[in-house]
């Protein structure tokens, strides 16, 4: 969306007025059955990705087909330009197991979670992977950042862009939250049928925190490379569920973090 703008430097107070392109921020309201679920702050578009992705991440499903709707909620009055959507399972006891209640920002990816307990991962470790040419890793984090469409505009958004054992671009997704743009590259795996993602790259923006690791685990991603850094928890969750971790891709070099005996020349 376009703002108006006031472009200073030190020698010139208070500026010039101008027009700017920034980032939409909007609500997205989930229920399940009519029962409202999770509000997620996302930027609009490819929300039916986003919302499999994170009821998948969630562990409310386990397969694109347990999802029988997702409907718009027309007309609701939805404040700050927001919308909802209405999604109707195979089986209403699936969404019982939903811990994410509340509201979640763009830039949290625990919020809504009741207790410590809620937070542990519920996916199993990965699997030994085949060794991984560190050219493909440079080359996946360079494509990755030279097609963001909306943060060369407006950069105020993140992306994920996952990769096939190829290298080749399978998807790529921006939003203003990192674990958003996760859900959304999730999602679209999910009903495309190709999760577990064995073989896979996952390039993502930014940093990694636990949350970005738990969703890797429960698609089944075995190798992460981004262009920020990672936090402990995000390293030693990366250790412990067998996915190559790697951050600070940049120019050519990167930090490897965990499983780095898969990285070959």
């Amino acid at each position: 969306m376009r703002v108006c703008v006031h472009r200073v430097n030190s020698n010139q107070i208070p500026g010039t007025a101008d027009g700017d392109l920034v980032a939409v921020e909007a609500p997205l309201e989930i229920r399940l059955h009519g029962r409202p679920a999770a509000v997620l702050m996302r930027t609009p578009g490819n929300d039916r990705e986003l919302v499999t992705g994170f009821l998948f991440c969630e562990g409310v499903i386990a397969d694109a087909r347990h999802i029988l709707a997702i409907d718009p909620v027309e007309d609701d009055g939805q404040p700050m330009g927001g919308a909802a959507v209405d999604v109707r399972l195979d089986s209403p006891s699936r969404g019982r197991g939903i811990e994410r209640f509340f509201y979640s920002t763009s830039s949290c990816g625990a919020c809504g979670k009741r207790d410590i307990d809620s937070l542990a991962i519920r996916s199993p470790a990965i699997r030994a992977q085949p060794s991984i040419p560190i050219s493909l890793l440079q080359s996946v984090a360079d494509i990755a950042r030279r097609n963001q469409p909306l943060f060369a505009v407006t950069g105020g958004t993140h992306a994920s862009a996952l990769f096939g054992p190829d290298g080749a671009l399978v998807s790529l997704m921006e939003d203003v939250g990192r674990h958003n743009a996760l859900d959304k590259v999730v999602g679209a795996s999910l009903e495309a049928g190709r999760i577990p993602l064995e073989g896979h790259v996952l390039a993502i923006s930014g940093r990694v925190g636990y949350e970005i690791i738990q969703k890797a685990l429960a698609a089944g991603i075995p190798s992460i490379v981004a262009v920020g850094a990672p936090t402990g928890l995000a390293v030693e969750l990366a250790e412990s569920g067998g996915i190559m971790l790697a951050g600070f891709a940049r120019a050519g070099s990167m930090n490897i973090y965990s499983h780095a005996g898969r990285i070959s020349s």
